[in-house]
């Protein structure tokens, strides 16, 4: 820990879970607090120097312009007011302000329902996001408890078949897909019957890898809605857009157009593991309001959890230390 006394997280249930965090958002702690760590030492809080470096620091981990503002201008009263005395209560503020940010887009996702209706995903993002590395990883999430199977939907490209392929051979579930350049649509169809089948209760389909054409990405989609909706009206359907946190504020960009044109209702942020710029979380928060439904950490199949604002920031402050 910084400093001070520690801060308990009692209910992360799996130590590892904690552990690929803490490791992951290294690089963004490690950017956000060098530097900042010694000034808060001084506890001379009267000064500007603090802010300026904190402000600067959040600016560069591409926490965005309006979480800065609220974090700063929160220090900046608690100085006035005199309720801010060492180093720990300015961690404190700190890791209260960004908690208040990021809870906002804290909504896990809830697979069973009254109905006991099949749960569909569509996971959308484009290439080179750990797409179909995020399905991988999120299937094996699912599956000690749940009947799983795997649509390669994807079809714009012939490697994201084999390489969904390749993740149903490695975790044990089944893939169902077509030939290259086939209708993703029907794609989906067949996986909705043999997910009846088989009586599965979740299907990951990989669907479009690309937004250069948003007219054929829309109809596209639409298609596939229709598809499911014919299938089963009330099948519960998340559609998930994959973001690589290395790209910063071009991650922010890709979500807003795919949101735009398509309709977004969940995120699914990866490679917080190889960026400085893990502060994108708090920009996607103030910018975009779509719930952050999980976050990757690394590259193990196990490196993936449901987004916790609360885990997050005391990781990120290194505050269970």
């Amino acid at each position: 820990m910084l400093f001070g006394k520690r801060r308990p997280v009692d209910d992360i249930e799996q130590p590892s879970l904690w552990q690929n965090l803490q490791s992951g958002l290294s690089k963004t702690r490690t950017a956000l607090l060098t530097d900042v760590r010694e000034l808060f030492k001084n506890n001379d809080f009267s000064s500007t120097e603090i802010l300026d470096e904190l402000e600067s620091k959040l600016l560069m981990a591409d926490v965005g312009v309006e979480s800065t503002v609220q974090i700063i201008d929160a220090l900046k009263l608690a100085i006035k007011k005199q309720s801010i005395s060492t180093a720990e209560d300015v961690l404190n503020l700190l890791h209260d302000q960004m908690v208040e940010i990021l809870s906002k887009i804290e909504c896990p996702i809830s697979i069973h329902n009254e109905n006991q209706a099949l749960f569909t995903f569509l996971v959308v993002g484009v290439n080179g996001a750990g797409k179909t590395t995020s399905i991988g990883k999120l299937a094996n999430l699912y599956k000690k408890n749940n009947k799983l199977l795997l649509v390669a939907a994807d079809t714009f490209r012939a490697a994201a078949i084999e390489q969904l392929k390749s993740w149903g051979d490695k975790i044990n579930i089944p893939v169902i897909f077509q030939s290259h350049g086939a209708d993703a649509a029907s794609v989906i169809y067949d996986g909705l019957v043999e997910a009846k089948n088989i009586g599965a209760n979740i299907l990951i389909a990989d669907t479009a890898g690309r937004l250069q054409n948003k007219s054929n990405l829309m109809n596209e989609l639409k298609k596939i809605r229709r598809i499911i909706s014919k299938f089963d009206s009330d099948m519960p359907v998340e559609i998930l857009l994959v973001l690589d946190a290395s790209n910063g504020q071009n991650a922010l960009v890709q979500a807003q157009q795919f949101h735009s044109e398509i309709g977004i209702s969940g995120i699914i942020l990866t490679k917080l593991d190889g960026t400085a710029k893990g502060g994108i979380v708090f920009a996607l928060a103030t910018k975009l309001k779509l719930p952050l439904r999980y976050i990757c950490t690394g590259e193990k199949i196990t490196d993936i959890s449901p987004f916790n604002a609360e885990h997050f920031v005391t990781a990120l402050l290194n505050q269970n230390k």
